[in-house]
C-alpha cells in the first residue's frame, strides 16, 4: 500500500513541475499556442494513469455486465415445467444461415424453444420479431416457415417486421401489439439483456432460455454482448424509441394468412 501511494505521489509531482514549465513557457504566447500546450500536457498527465484507467474501466464493464444476470435472473426460466403461463411468447430474430452458409445454431434453438413452449401450452401464440430493412433478408419471414414446419398452426403466428434491435422488438411488441405481458425466448446472455429493457419499461416479461450453443461461439460472442449491454444502458439513460412504431395490431386467432400490411416495413 505504502509502494502505491509513493508512486502516486511521484506521479502527481511530476504533473505539477510539468504544469508549471508548461505555464512559463506559454507566459507570452498567443491564446491558441495556449491552448494546444494546454491540451497536450492534459493528455500526457492522462497518460500517466494509463494502468488505472484500464483497471477501472474493466471492472466498471464488469459491474455492469454482473449486475444485468442478477437482476434478470429471478425472471428467466429453462424448465418448460416451471415457466408460467402467457398468452404470447415473443421470439428474437437473428438469421438462419451463417456467413460459411450453415445453419445459425442460435437461430436454430431459439425455434426449437418457442416451440417447445406452444406444443407444452405455455404459450398460445408466437410473436416472432427481426430484421426485414432488405429485399434479400427477411428474418421474421423464415422463422414462421421454420415454426410452421415444426408444427406451429400458422394462425397462431404473428410477424414484426420492424424488430432491427431488442430493444425495438421489446418495445414495439408493447405499443404496437398491445401486449403488457410476454414470454421472451431467446439464448440465456440475450435474455437477460432483453428483461431489463422490458422491465425498466414497466413490461411484466419472462423468459425461456433457447439451448445454448457450443462455448467456443459464446466466447466469440461474448465482446459483442458486452457492447451491446453499454449500449443498452445508454438506450435507457437517453430512452431512446424504436425506428418505427405503427398500427396497433391485436394478437388473436387468424382467420386466413395474409400478413397485415400495416406492420410490414416498407422498403420502397
Amino acid at each position: 500500500m505504502k509502494i502505491l501511494k509513493n508512486r502516486y505521489k511521484k506521479k502527481i509531482s511530476e504533473i505539477k513541475n510539468n504544469k508549471y514549465i508548461i505555464k512559463e513557457t506559454v507566459k507570452n504566447k498567443p491564446f491558441f499556442n495556449k491552448f494546444i500546450n494546454y491540451i497536450i500536457f492534459i493528455f500526457l498527465s492522462a497518460c500517466k494513469f494509463i494502468p488505472e484507467i484500464i483497471i477501472l474501466s474493466l471492472l466498471l464493464i464488469s459491474a455492469l455486465y454482473l449486475s444485468v444476470s442478477l437482476y434478470s435472473k429471478k425472471y428467466i426460466y429453462s424448465s418448460i415445467e416451471d415457466i408460467p403461463y402467457n398468452d404470447v411468447a415473443l421470439v428474437l430474430g437473428t438469421s438462419k444461415y451463417l456467413h460459411n452458409g450453415k445453419i445459425n445454431m442460435y437461430f436454430k434453438f431459439r425455434m426449437d424453444a418457442a416451440y417447445e413452449l406452444y406444443k407444452s401450452g405455455k404459450v398460445k401464440y408466437i410473436l416472432v420479431s427481426g430484421d426485414n430493412r432488405y429485399r434479400s433478408y427477411n428474418e421474421p419471414i423464415q422463422m414462421r416457415l421454420d415454426l410452421i414446419k415444426l408444427g406451429v398452426n400458422k394462425k397462431h403466428i404473428f410477424l414484426d417486421f420492424a424488430g432491427f434491435r431488442t430493444r425495438d422488438s421489446i418495445i414495439r411488441a408493447n405499443k404496437v401489439f398491445d401486449l403488457t405481458n410476454f414470454t421472451i425466448v431467446s439464448q440465456p446472455f440475450h435474455n437477460e439483456r432483453a428483461i431489463l429493457i422490458a422491465r425498466q419499461k414497466k413490461i411484466d416479461a419472462i423468459a425461456y432460455n433457447a439451448h445454448n450453443v457450443r462455448k467456443l461461439y459464446r466466447l466469440r460472442q461474448f465482446p459483442r454482448e458486452v457492447g451491446a449491454r453499454a449500449l443498452m444502458f445508454i438506450d435507457i439513460l437517453l430512452n431512446r424509441p424504436p425506428k418505427f412504431y405503427g398500427d396497433i395490431i391485436k394478437i388473436e386467432e387468424q382467420q386466413n394468412t395474409i400478413i397485415n400490411k400495416s406492420n410490414k416495413f416498407d422498403k420502397s
